[in-house]
């Protein structure tokens, strides 16, 4: 532990405080383009005065990061992690927390998809046409759902306009191939008005990868030991390296909309999109273990609708978002049969009044409802059919003191959950709430704290599921006599900044009754490892850490040393064990070149051991990873056009993510190397 403390302190005074981002020039096309103020709001928030930890990942930044899902596109941000079910089905993990507690949400409603039901579905929201991602804590995210507590990820795309293009049709592109995936994806967006304040918006994406190639084995040390106990066939195949079989994917997605802006800041629009994603899952045993090779066939048609209508007086608009979707995905065995289907129809739809900022006092509040219906055919249809609905009643105020800001969050909410298969309706009602403020301490530092008391009820999932799932290569049990999940927490943040540099420093600590995790179980049915849904008081703590400085200014270009560092603890307080699934404790440093027409970034990233660990887990041994990147502004440092060339894993070290199901089974890319082109006109 020591060592581990040592390492942390000499990565944070060599990357101590980071130099703060400028202001990006206003995109008309695009909104705010400023990496400080949060979007996913009923109202423009200054990221400096939130009371909580904010990330936004956009524009250059977002282009470095980009990957096929969400989770892998978010998973080296500060407290964030991923369930990575192979290179094509990943979900973020916040601070510990995953799944239900998560909210993914496409401008400001959720995903419509499956993904919360398991690891191995994955998420309906296309990384390769976002404009903007924000991920939210604390009162803020009480605006998208009780079920929140970790947080919220809102993606942003341009399907409904939100400027008029000026001087003609406004184009987005962006195009890469990487080499560990032999992955090749391109993404188009066209903007085009139409007069009297319509705009016309088109845009489609295309990403198809191979079987995938990681560093070091495929299978971890158990395993291959394991294998190599077994002897024969099995134990060559247990020291496989290379390619991880039935892991390509392909994916393609069209949309069209149609917007109206108004002069007054008036505006309506709508949104037709078609997604369809076909992938492999890997194998969970060392040549193959006698199983199939399963592959997910999804299928999705969704339709958005936003508007916005000035006020005057008290209030300043009133705000609509909507949107609902049908959608499908076959389970398919290799031989091409279909396996298990699993078919979803949800919407949601939420109305915001915004008040009009009256002597430093601006807030929002408005209502919410979602309807999912769920079922799933064939042989391993391990959730019977279900239906959720949920009203939700909410408010978020804010108030300016001056030197003191104050902010607060409440959140009333109704749900049912019924399945007629299983004979089990329940309803819940849960009230959540949270306080916080932030002081300015002079000398550019500002202190933020924050406290939040929340209720979450139980998923369909954790409350029916009942059998053997295919994909996931186990039996998953719920329980329909669960409670609701209740979580109090607490936050603490300081941020300073100043002539070239930045520093936060993000403290938090959770503590949840009747929480609620999926626990291995040690038993086998029909030879598959069955996972049990418990319910138990936990406690989470844990820190991030941004910081960075600059050491030198050549023209326009800045060179930055930089620093990260996050933790989270999780603990079981019934028998004291860890939680399972936990990330440890990580540190990235890197020194940076940006702000002129050439930059770049070389990095190391360090995961330590996860020793800490819960029943039937398998420790996950430590990982360090080189990456380097080239950066490149053909039309000047303003333009948007830039093509950039990285190499990630430089070494081709073998890396598991002890969050991942599948680390003993599919570790992380090896070496990659990535080209993508990004261009705006």
């Amino acid at each position: 532990m020591s060592s581990r403390l040592s390492l942390a302190a000499l990565l944070l005074l060599s990357a101590a405080p980071v130099l703060a981002e400028e202001a990006a020039p206003q995109d008309e096309q695009h909104g705010s383009s400023d990496p400080e103020i949060i979007v996913s709001a009923p109202y423009a928030r200054d990221r400096k005065l939130v009371a909580t930890a904010v990330t936004v990942l956009q524009g250059d930044a977002l282009q470095l990061q980009l990957r096929s899902t969400i989770g892998e596109t978010l998973a080296r941000q500060p407290g964030v992690s991923s369930t990575f079910f192979g290179p094509n089905a990943s979900r973020p993990i916040l601070r510990g927390l995953d799944a239900e507690r998560v909210r993914v949400l496409t401008d400001g409603i959720g995903s419509f998809d499956v993904s919360n039901t398991s690891v191995d579905h994955a998420v309906a929201a296309n990384p390769l046409l976002a404009d903007r991602i924000e991920i939210l804590r604390g009162p803020a995210a009480l605006l998208f759902g009780s079920g929140a507590i970790g947080g919220v990820v809102n993606m942003r795309d341009l399907r409904i306009p939100r400027e008029v293009p000026e001087g003609g049709p406004h184009v987005d592109v962006s195009a890469g191939v990487a080499s560990a995936a032999r992955e090749r994806n391109i993404a188009a967006a066209v903007n085009v008005p139409l007069g009297a304040g319509f705009v016309a918006h088109v845009d489609g994406s295309f990403f198809e990868s191979d079987n995938y190639r990681t560093g070091g084995f495929v299978f971890s040390d158990n395993l291959r030991r394991e294998g190599a106990e077994a002897g024969g066939d099995v134990a060559e195949a247990a020291q496989l390296r290379g390619r991880v079989d039935n892991t390509a994917g392909r994916t393609w997605d069209v949309g069209g909309g149609l917007g109206w802006i108004g002069q007054d800041g008036a505006n309506l629009g709508f949104a037709v999109s078609h997604l369809e994603n076909r992938y492999g899952i890997p194998n969970g045993a060392p040549g193959g273990g006698g199983e199939e090779d399963i592959s997910l066939d999804m299928r999705q048609i969704r339709v958005d609708v936003r508007g916005a209508v000035p006020l005057t007086g008290a209030f300043k608009e009133i705000r609509v978002r909507g949107g609902g979707a049908n959608y499908r995905h076959d389970e398919l065995e290799d031989t091409g049969e279909i396996g298990t289907s699993f078919f979803n129809k949800s919407w949601e739809a939420r109305l915001e009044l915004v008040q009009a900022n009256k002597d430093g006092w601006q807030g929002a509040t408005g209502v919410q409802y979602f309807s999912r219906n769920f079922r799933a055919a064939g042989a391993e249809a391990y959730i019977p059919p279900n239906e959720t609905r949920q009203l939700g009643l909410f408010t978020l105020q804010e108030f300016d003191l001056g030197a003191v800001r104050l902010e607060g969050g409440a959140r009333y909410e109704h749900a049912n959950v019924k399945s007629a298969q299983v004979g089990r309706e329940r309803t819940f009602n849960s009230v959540s709430f949270s306080v916080g403020g932030s002081v300015d301490l002079g000398s550019g530092f500002r202190l933020a704290l924050s406290g939040a008391r929340t209720e979450r009820a139980p998923s369909a999932e954790e409350l029916f599921a009942n059998g053997a799932h295919a994909a996931t290569r186990a039996v998953e049990i719920g329980n329909p006599d669960f409670s609701t999940e209740r979580q109090l927490g607490a936050e603490a943040v300081l941020r300073g900044r100043g002539d070239g540099w930045r520093f936060e420093l993000s403290a938090f600590v959770n503590h949840f009754d009747n929480y609620i995790f999926l626990d291995p179980t040690g038993l086998e049915e029909d030879e598959l490892p069955v996972f049990q849904y418990n319910q138990a008081n936990a406690n989470f703590w844990g820190v991030e850490v941004e910081a960075g400085v600059k050491v030198a200014q050549q023209g326009a270009t800045r060179i930055d040393v930089t620093g990260l560092l996050d933790y989270t603890r999780a603990t079981i307080l019934s028998g004291g064990g860890a939680l399972p699934r936990i990330p440890p404790l990580r540190m990235i440093g890197g020194i940076e070149a940006t702000g002129g027409v050439v930059g770049g970034r070389v990095e190391i990233e360090h995961v330590t051991a996860q020793d800490r660990i819960a029943g039937f887990e398998t420790r996950t041994a430590a990982f360090s990873l080189v990456n380097a990147s080239l950066s490149w502004k053909p039309f000047g440092a303003e333009a948007p056009t830039t093509l950039m060339v990285q190499a990630n894993n430089i070494f081709d070290v073998e890396a598991r993510r002890h969050s991942s199901f599948l680390k003993d089974v599919a570790p992380l890319f090896g070496r990659d190397i990535r080209v993508s082109l990004r261009v705006a006109f």
